[in-house]
């Protein structure tokens, strides 16, 4: 009986399933076609007719990274500060889900760097993930809530801080615990919230 569409839908429904698998366990440096299939219980030469090359597994294991993140529930908030925390807080590794998909993305890192078109593509993805920030800093400085400024330096420097936070979640997750996570997170937002201070006046003796 010949294969439908539908069989084939599945099948590759069955193959992504084992390559999120296969990430989960090992990150990007175990995505290998043996481990894929070995996951799958099938055989390397039924993965080549979707995937002809190792490039076109690890592209296809980046295009699922980015749907299952885009896919993951989100926090809801108002405008404003609360806005801009909600979607930083999103970011972090605070349950199981976002972990695992966090140590997904940095593992990802050093395939993307090898790749100068798969770098352009993640360069790309964090500029874009500025710009909705700078959008919320901007809104936010509107109400009130942050210091005038230039948004897209304060959203470029909160990318940066909450990237980093994760970076040392992931290696130390018994140091920096979820609360732990949000507390510093806070502290950071509160630290820009705050007007800076005045520039120091300069005094000079005058001699008489």
């Amino acid at each position: 009986m010949p294969r439908t569409k539908g069989d084939h839908e599945a099948r590759r429904r069955d193959v992504s399933e084992a390559v999120w698998r296969v990430l989960a366990a090992h990150g990007f440096g175990g995505l290998t076609m043996r481990a894929v299939a070995a996951e799958l219980g099938a055989t390397t030469g039924l993965l080549t007719h979707y995937f002809p090359a190792k490039r076109d597994l690890v592209a296809h294991a980046l295009d699922l990274l980015e749907l299952r993140t885009a896919s993951r529930p989100r926090r809801t908030a108002g405008k404003g500060m609360s806005a801009v925390r909600a979607v930083l807080l999103d970011v972090l590794p605070l349950t199981d889900e976002a972990t695992v998909s966090n140590r997904i993305w940095v593992s990802s890192w050093d395939a993307a760097l090898a790749d100068p078109e798969l770098s352009d593509d993640y360069a790309r993805k964090y500029a874009r993930s500025r710009d909705r920030l700078r959008d919320l800093v901007a809104a936010a400085q509107q109400l009130g809530e942050l210091p005038a400024g230039d948004p897209a330096r304060v959203a470029a420097g909160a990318q940066a801080f909450v990237l980093g936070l994760v970076v040392q979640a992931l290696f130390s997750p018994e140091a920096f615990p979820p609360h732990r996570q949000t507390e510093l997170l806070d502290d950071y937002l509160a630290a820009l919230a705050s007007p800076p201070p005045p520039p120091p006046s300069d005094h000079h003796a005058v001699s008489s």
